[in-house]
């Protein structure tokens, strides 16, 4: 039996070595991707940001997957973008690419021939361009106004064939770019939902104000109302509680199923909703992510909030409202 595993130990060894080689050959390019980030990127970000239409990226085969994504980022963070196959371009799609425009072009080598079309077009109508390669001296940086070139680095490909450090890197450049003009743009999380409504980040950037009950929903009562009429406010709005106003409109207390239980023996119906309540309960603003929400109403035990703005009860959240938006 011993015998018998040996072989698969050692071919698992090898497989683990190969895979901890890959990423930190990668990892090592990165950090020198990282040091040599100089004025041209400064300058790539400045066209990206004064372009009065769309960013265009474009790459031929492995590196036009990559474009694909950064136009997807770029998008996503609050700047129009889009990928145009450079083969395609060279067949009408040209005409996807206007004088107010950005080009991003991505080649490792620098001279893909899918891409002279394309190229030439930024040239004709003077289209920024911005190139991505390993080579300087090479066709497409010697297009570009703002040429970015990667730093020297071997393929993590045992054979030095396949991109994978090089379009790691490309990813990475993409990032660095899609990030720094998210921070240019002052593009800001309430953006950033806007754009993402879906999914588990649209879930997380939900806001109070977006889940809370409003209007007539809210119940509420005045100090002196008694408790019986407090009662059937209560629970004719079926959230388990009940928010005492005072006669300016601000919430000074709260009556729930607690309170009602501790005064129970007291004659409770007699008194009226100001001797009864707890004071000054806890509140939430209309602008808070549900999230926070969630995680207040779980850390006091307590199933409803009161939203407020200056004090005054503008809605009110059930926790139930957060688990059904999937707010977690």
């Amino acid at each position: 039996m011993t015998l018998a595993r040996k072989p698969a130990a050692e071919a698992a060894s090898r497989t683990i070595g190969t895979a901890r080689e890959v990423l930190r050959s990668e990892s090592q390019a990165l950090a020198a991707l990282a040091d040599g980030i100089d004025a041209r990127f400064d300058r790539a970000v400045d066209l990206l940001f004064a372009a009065r239409g769309r960013i265009v990226a474009t790459g031929m085969g492995k590196s036009g997957h990559v474009a694909r994504k950064i136009a997807a980022t770029l998008a996503s963070t609050g700047s129009p973008a889009l990928f145009v196959h450079p083969a395609e371009a060279s067949h009408g799609d040209l005409g996807m690419l206007t004088r107010d425009d950005v080009l991003i072009a991505l080649s490792n080598s620098g001279e893909t021939p899918e891409l002279a079309d394309i190229l030439a077009h930024c040239k004709r109508f003077s289209i920024p361009l911005i190139g991505i390669t390993a080579r300087a001296p090479s066709t497409l940086a010697a297009a570009a106004d703002a040429a970015l070139l990667l730093p020297p680095f071997r393929e993590a490909c045992p054979l030095g064939l396949a991109p994978t450090t090089s379009t790691t890197l490309m990813m990475a450049l993409g990032d660095a770019l899609a990030v720094a003009l998210l921070e240019r743009r002052g593009f800001s999380a309430d953006d950033y939902r806007v754009l993402h409504p879906g999914g588990k980040l649209g879930r997380r950037l939900l806001r109070v104000g977006d889940l809370m009950h409003g209007g007539d929903e809210i119940p509420l009562a005045a100090p002196e109302t008694r408790m019986d009429e407090a009662i059937l406010v209560m629970t004719a709005k079926r959230f388990g509680c009940v928010g005492i106003a005072d006669d300016a409109g601000r919430l000074v207390g709260i009556i729930t199923d607690g309170d009602l239980r501790r005064h129970m023996a007291d004659g409770m119906l007699r008194q009226t909703a100001g001797a009864v309540m707890t004071p000054a309960p806890r509140t939430i603003r209309p602008e808070a992510l549900a999230a926070e929400a969630l995680n207040l109403m779980n850390e006091r035990s307590i199933t409803s909030l009161f939203v407020t703005a200056d004090g005054k009860p503008v809605g009110i959240l059930h926790i139930h409202d957060c688990l059904r938006a999937g707010v977690a």
